[in-house]
């Protein structure tokens, strides 16, 4: 994987929807310098609150703005195909995946001066826009469904530790990119595209290498390539790693009965 683009995704300093947009053009091979649905997007919704000088009206205003007349609000679904994943078909088909939608409501909140970020809610990445001191709106980047404070107390309740202590985290870059790469990853996978799927792979490896669940990922991957050899090796690292997983029961035996010299290899 490229060094540069490694450092980008590492950087906390850089605006995580322009990271997504490199990692787009690094697994699609296309380039993605300007996306003009976004442009598009980003004007017409600064147009629809520009003269809102309450900030939570403001919040108000562009939240409705979005689901309501740019169709964004959405239902949770069990998986999101590749489209959902590319910013510039996601938006055309208004099919995003959770966390592209997360980064992407984050830019176009933040572009209209409505302070917002992304924090971990158990389970999921949700936006906050932060209004004063004292009030902030937390909402579900997908159905567009905000949480009062009894609901997040709720949440909040599921994270171990002493109550009083507990803080929403905001969301780090690499997080981000993980959830995100991960789904891409598996949607790859279900339409049969091994190649970028490896990429994704790839990618994953070089932020938590030796993860043994990517190497067997991987592993299953070069096996659908026809590099099995490889794929021996990291089936082999997957069973070592974690033998009591049933998976990794089920590939010792399965690996137990092949003999790589008697495997062509391509």
């Amino acid at each position: 994987m490229n060094e540069l683009l490694l450092s980008e995704i590492k950087s906390e300093q850089n605006e995580p929807l322009q990271t997504f947009l490199l990692l787009e053009e690094y697994i699609f091979g296309v380039n993605l310098q300007k996306v003009d649905e976004l442009s598009e997007l980003v004007d017409w919704c600064k147009n629809e609150t520009e003269k809102v000088k309450e900030p939570i009206e403001r919040a108000e205003v562009l939240i409705n703005a979005l689901f309501v007349d740019q169709l964004f609000i959405d239902k949770q679904h069990v998986v999101w195909p590749v489209i959902a994943h590319q910013l510039p078909s996601a938006l055309s088909h208004k099919l995003i995946s959770p966390t592209l939608k997360a980064v992407l409501i984050a830019h176009v909140a933040n572009a209209c001066d409505c302070k917002a970020d992304i924090v971990f809610v158990p389970e999921k990445a949700m936006i906050r826009i932060i209004c004063d001191e004292n009030y902030a709106i937390i909402f579900d980047p997908v159905t567009g469904e905000s949480l009062n404070w009894h609901e997040l107390d709720a949440r909040m309740s599921e994270i171990s530790g002493d109550p009083f202590e507990i803080q929403m985290d905001v969301m780090k870059q690499e997080s981000l990119v993980l959830e995100h790469i991960s789904s891409l990853k598996a949607a790859f996978i279900r339409e049969q595209a091994y190649d970028n799927a490896l990429k994704c792979v790839d990618m994953l490896l070089a932020l938590n290498p030796n993860d043994p669940f990517e190497r067997r990922d991987r592993g299953y991957l070069l096996h659908q390539l026809d590099c099995f050899k490889v794929a021996y090796d990291d089936y082999q690292y997957f069973v070592e790693q974690c033998p009591k997983d049933p998976a990794a029961q089920l590939l010792k035996l399965q690996l137990d009965k092949i003999s790589i010299s008697d495997t062509i290899l391509h």
